[in-house]
């Protein structure tokens, strides 16, 4: 097996990268990632330089992993800035790490990209321990892989690598008919609260609508990008996507993209942007002009939680953080990266935190699933 670093995933045929990586998780395709790197989200200036790690056999990828040299800790979402700060109090350098990730996603999906054949294992074995001696040959101070699926996270810790927890708030769709069946499953409190959740939304004459990808043009995504900037300027932050990703994605991935847009009088005035799967949904950006009661629950919450049983889909992923979800019917669901750390004191330290924080979000999990809005729910499942 030939093994080397990419810095441009243009280099790499879309074709090749995509059959590594399956139907079930649109933001390790080439599409998404290559349009991060053709429109400047990252790259020189980022602080996310992309060094991905190709694994060849006669000239064929059979192998790869879509890493970054990483030279601050924005747009991971797996917080590591108090490693970094006790770093700096003893005199080290924490930055540049390696991170395994998709840029500014915080969804699980595989990081272990392979073919699938009779050889997979070997093939995941190499990637861990050629991205470790990446790690220890360019003297970076640690290697982090996020979000990772439950059979990468198992081959990482085969590989020595700190296990660290997490949590956020998933649907599961056992095969619900309709809204009103869904709603049928909730505690009357609930289920009296999302109808008039649902209708505030809309008492201000406003009107939501679903497009595909195909259905998206200029108009659409100038004015989405225009809520998810005014997201950013209300919480005093930096945008991390620009207009011309957006714009990409709708023509280099139509059949993956989803955007539910809201208007008033024929104007848009918010809009909420998601990604399909084989069998899931991901919310992922939200933004809108002005506030608009409940229409945030509305267009995040209950029309892709209707999307997706009209449509078959099993899961419904809304992103990092927000436990007031769990009373809109998504519940507490553990999260998962593995940490390889250099310094040996450091990553003694760091791993006796890490259990501990494990434990706490046990705890959390347990407490926030005793709330769970259904009537009866075992399992995962409704019904």
């Amino acid at each position: 097996m030939q093994t080397s670093l990419v810095s441009r995933l243009d280099e790499i045929p879309a074709s090749d990268w995509n059959r590594l990586c399956g139907p079930h998780n649109p933001f390790v395709r080439h599409e998404f990632l290559a349009a991060l790197e053709r429109n400047g989200c990252v790259g020189e200036g980022t602080g996310w330089l992309p060094r991905h790690l190709v694994v060849r056999e006669g000239g064929r990828l059979i192998g790869a992993v879509p890493m970054y040299l990483k030279h601050h800790s924005y747009g991971e979402y797996v917080f590591d800035w108090a490693w970094a700060d006790a770093y700096a109090r003893y005199g080290l350098r924490y930055y540049p790490k390696l991170v395994v990730a998709v840029p500014y996603t915080p969804v699980t999906g595989p990081r272990l990209l392979s073919n699938g054949a009779t050889d997979d294992d070997d093939v995941r074995r190499h990637l861990v321990a050629q991205a470790l001696e990446t790690a220890r040959r360019d003297g970076v101070s640690s290697l982090h892989w996020l979000f990772t699926t439950p059979r990468d996270t198992e081959a990482l810790q085969a590989g020595q690598l700190l296990h660290r927890a997490g949590c956020q708030f998933h649907w599961t769709n056992p095969g619900f008919r309709d809204f009103d069946d869904f709603l049928s499953e909730l505690t009357s409190k609930r289920r009296k609260e999302v109808k008039r959740e649902r209708r505030q939304a809309l008492d201000s004459d406003l009107e939501v609508e679903i497009r595909t990808g195909e259905a998206l043009g200029e108009r659409e995504w100038h004015a989405f990008h225009r809520f998810y900037c005014a997201t950013y300027d209300r919480k005093w932050g930096m945008p991390y996507l620009n207009l011309g990703f957006f714009e990409e994605i709708g023509r280099t991935m139509p059949e993956s993209v989803l955007l539910i847009l809201a208007s008033r009088h024929g104007r848009y005035v918010a809009g909420a942007l998601c990604f399909k799967g084989a069998d899931s949904l991901f919310g992922r950006n939200w933004g809108s002009q002005a506030y608009y009661p409940s229409l945030h629950y509305e267009m995040c919450y209950y029309r892709t939680i209707d999307y997706c049983i009209q449509t078959g889909l099993s899961r419904f992923e809304a992103g990092a953080q927000g436990d007031y979800k769990v009373t809109r019917g998504l519940l507490p669901t553990a999260t998962a990266s593995a940490h390889w750390v250099g310094h040996p004191q450091f990553r003694s330290a760091i791993g006796g935190f890490i259990d501990e924080e494990r434990r706490e979000v046990e705890r959390f999990i347990e407490h926030a699933a005793r709330h769970s809005p259904f009537k009866a729910r075992e399992s995962g499942s409704a019904k």
